[in-house]
């Protein structure tokens, strides 16, 4: 589910999940351990990547819709573990966004140190509200300390859908690039960061990003009922299994 590819000092952690990159349990908890192994082993920079024209199409939904009330807060508490892990990582990360980053495939890129996205018709956002699911506090804190309280607010109560452009207008992504230099571009920012005196660095990373790294240690400490009652509401089954439907019939 995972392809781990070394650029010198840069590792490249690409998503490997046809069809889409799909967040099932087992690729977050993979990616859980890549974030937090790799700079161990010797990474001074990390890109996420996933495939042309697609980042992530976020949770596995039709997956996650099998899960009992304690598999569920289980995957749950896995899911804000890869966020805390890619949040607090020690060394620069990039999303390499090469492609549309609905929901949970936007949730990982906002919380990475900068993000790289396509060029052209690719949309990017958090969508939840519209298959029934509410934006946790913390996510919610990661959007806005990119676009702005008001800006955020009104993208997720909405559940807006932004193209590249956009997304790169509002600050939501910092760069664009052709699809096939997305990649390219997310390992040149690394590598004018690997090349800085590391310990300067990584002192000025953790100041910067205290205010992440606390919304995200609040979120660890609270626990999974508020999210596993939306998940199993009424409304929140109802939704997610017409939009599994619709797909389905799709192909």
């Amino acid at each position: 589910m995972l392809e781990i590819l070394r650029h010198d000092a840069i590792a490249e952690i690409r998503l490997a999940r046809p069809p889409v990159n799909a967040l099932n349990p087992e690729l977050v908890a993979g990616l859980a351990t890549a974030f937090r192994t790799l700079p161990a082993e010797g990474a001074r920079a990390i890109v996420l990547s996933g495939a042309p024209k697609l980042f992530s199409a976020g949770l596995d939904v039709p997956a996650l819709l099998t899960l009992d009330r304690d598999a569920m807060a289980a995957f749950w508490r896995s899911f804000q573990a890869l966020l805390g892990a890619i949040g607090r990582c020690p060394v620069p990360t990039v999303a390499a966004i090469t492609g549309h980053s609905p929901a949970g495939g936007a949730v990982l890129a906002i919380h990475c140190d900068y993000r790289v996205m396509a060029r052209g018709a690719f949309r990017i956002g958090l969508n939840e509200v519209e298959v029934g699911l509410s934006v946790p506090a913390a996510i919610q804190f990661a959007l806005k300390r990119l676009v702005g309280p008001h800006r955020g607010e009104r993208l997720m109560v909405a559940g807006a859908m932004v193209e590249s452009e956009e997304a790169h207008r509002i600050g939501m992504v910092d760069e664009l690039a052709e699809v096939e230099d997305v990649v390219t571009r997310a390992l040149d920012w690394c590598r004018r960061h690997v090349v800085l005196p590391p310990e300067a660095l990584s002192e000025t990373r953790r100041i910067a990003r205290a205010d992440l790294h606390a919304a995200l240690d609040a979120a660890e400490r609270e626990p999974a009922d508020a999210f596993m009652d939306r998940w199993f509401s009424t409304e929140t089954q109802a939704t997610l299994r017409a939009l599994v439907e619709r797909l389905r019939k799709k192909g």
